[in-house]
């Protein structure tokens, strides 16, 4: 018998310690979308390029993968309250370090930093809240925490695009990272008091050598992909690729060795022998390659193709996050219960649906697209999405022993980290591609009215062909460019040069030449994405047609690691 499992008495603070435990979970999930409306504004300040962007963005979520199951591990060694403390002090302090980045560089490591620390705060939160509510009030505990993590979303966008536009104290973007220096203080100094600690007695060893393998083989692939671009695609890049897939296979084989000998591997081979569990993890793997990328290249198609603010572009992502939010939790309470994964079918569905019909409105519309266009795209796409998100968990789980649903359960959630990570690269890929190679089809969308324009400002027809040309080359230039802080020399000619109201239409039509651009490269994403979304569907018929409901908190800490024992109490536990 155990503290944890019969209880004499529930901890009165029990509520202000998932307060504080709650926030913390609020902030990592927070600052994996805030950043993303806050892009432009970094890639001004920084002198960012391209490349740069997509690291950003992706070293958070490949530091948080890369200790997030050892990081589980070590709360149940250590003291899951003393790792979470540890790990809200780190990010507090890689937080601050973000928003006092004088480059992009370390802002990159700073991102990793961050995310890395993360990894050690999160995986403490779902056991906490085992270890410190009775089983009568758990449901109630996970489904806070289950809304925490659908609101954290929408939240970011809209949070990060209030912060870039108020510009406080002229510091720009830096204050969505700064924010959580006060906050991150707070929580260290509250659940120092409030947090019981606890462990568990039969806790599985580190795999050291695991952590260090499959964080390079998967550095070794998304490396090439987000730089190779910048680079040219020298020949290199293409053996990095080789030789990610290769130290692969080498951890495949190391984690078996493990498994026969020492025990404890960081990724039980085991599972993936139920047909069901593989090919769950394949969809979940390859869902967030497609809604990672569409995180990344939506923010740059509404601030820079468009041209629109970080709040205004915050704002439109609202739709899909509400949207999101209503089907996950009818999805979990009500209709995944009855329909099994025919849910997730529908999902997948709705979700390629919304992504067509978006590309459809704005091939449609092209520069002159409006918010409420997207509103119905995207309210359909957020549904799908939280068809999806929500009840794959139980899913995928369902026929997994209970001895190995906490294993499972944290290779999913790696899962997410290392999908969206090859998103973001591919999707970089994709879209920079698209522009570069059809830089000419906005260019030939705007020349007419250009033409027009020139005329009606007096510009003789010869002139005309002239800075039209002048205006392709620009473009086609720009599109092309690696650092897209730098304009290139064709931009800076004198193709343009003369009266301010000559100067005023090419720089107008340079725009929304750039705008078409983007729309067209933009929509052949999301094409994409929809395709990507059709073979996740194909991968769900894979999945048990029925979902066997699981406390995977309590299997986490409890039927995992073993039973968790309150080893102490907090300061200013009573007796």
């Amino acid at each position: 018998m155990t503290a944890a499992d019969h209880p004499q008495a529930p901890d009165r603070r029990r509520w202000l310690a998932l307060a504080v435990v709650l926030t913390a979970g609020f902030m990592d999930l927070l600052d994996v979308t805030i950043v993303n409306v806050a892009l432009p504004s970094i890639q001004r300040d920084l002198g960012a390029g391209y490349a740069e962007l997509e690291w950003i963005v992706a070293a958070y979520v490949l530091g948080f993968a890369a200790t997030l199951i050892t990081g589980g591990r070590l709360g149940d060694i250590a003291g899951r309250k003393r790792m979470f403390l540890v790990g809200v002090a780190g990010f507090t302090v890689a937080s601050a370090l973000c928003g006092l980045a004088t480059g992009p560089a370390t802002l990159v490591a700073a991102r990793f930093l961050q995310g890395a620390v993360a990894g050690l705060m999160v995986p403490q939160i779902l056991a906490t809240i085992h270890v410190t509510f009775p089983p009568a009030e758990r449901a109630k505990a996970f489904g806070l925490w289950g809304g925490v993590m659908g609101s954290a979303s929408a939240a970011g966008l809209i949070f990060g695009g209030l912060l870039v536009e108020a510009d406080l104290l002229g510091l720009g973007w830096r204050p969505i990272f700064l924010v959580n220096i006060p906050v991150g203080v707070a929580a260290l100094v509250v659940a120092w008091f409030v947090v019981p600690e606890s462990r568990s007695p039969a806790a599985p060893r580190l795999d050291l050598p695991g952590v260090v393998l499959a964080v390079t083989a998967v550095l070794m692939l998304v490396y090439p992909l987000t730089e190779g671009r910048r680079l040219g695609w020298p020949p290199w890049t293409f053996l990095v690729l080789a030789g990610g897939v290769a130290l692969l296979a080498v951890f495949a084989g190391y984690e078996r060795w493990r498994t026969r000998t020492a025990g404890s591997p960081l990724v039980d081979l085991e599972l993936f022998r139920r047909r069901g569990f593989t090919a769950g993890m394949l969809a979940w793997l390859i869902f967030w390659i497609a809604l990672g990328g569409f995180f990344l290249v939506w923010t740059l198609y509404l601030q820079v193709g468009l041209g629109w603010p970080a709040l205004r572009a915050g704002l439109t992502a609202v739709s899909f996050a509400l949207g999101a939010m209503a089907a996950a939790g009818l999805s979990v309470q009500v209709l995944t219960p009855r329909f099994g994964r025919r849910v997730l079918m529908a999902g997948a569905l709705l979700n390629g649906a919304g992504f067509g019909a978006y590309a459809w409105v704005i091939a449609g519309r092209g520069p002159d697209v409006e918010p409420w266009h997207m509103i119905a795209p995207l309210v359909v796409a957020g549904v799908g999405f939280g068809l999806i998100v929500a009840p794959m968990i139980d899913l995928v789980l369902t026929g997994v022993p209970v001895r190995a649903a906490g294993s499972a359960s944290g290779l999913l959630n790696t899962t997410t980290q290392v999908g969206m990570a090859f998103g973001v690269a591919l999707a970089g890929v994709l879209y920079f591609g698209q522009i570069d190679d059809h830089s000419g089809h906005g260019v030939a969308e705007v020349t007419p009215a250009l033409q027009d324009e020139l005329a009606a400002a007096g510009v003789p027809a010869a002139e005309r062909d002239g800075i039209v040309a002048g205006l392709a080359a620009c473009v086609r230039d720009w599109s092309a460019a690696v650092d897209p802080t730098e304009p290139p020399a064709s931009c800076r000619s004198d193709a343009a040069a003369g009266p301010d109201e000559v100067r005023d239409v090419v720089a107008r039509a340079a725009e929304r030449a750039n705008a078409y651009n983007a729309a067209r490269a933009f929509g052949v994403t999301l094409w994409c994405a929809a395709g990507i979304l059709a073979v996740v569907l194909a991968a769900l018929f894979a999945l048990p047609r029925r979902v066997r409901p699981r406390d995977l908190g309590a299997e986490l800490a409890a039927d995992v690691a073993g039973p968790p024992v309150r080893t102490g109490r907090a300061p200013g536990d009573r007796p």
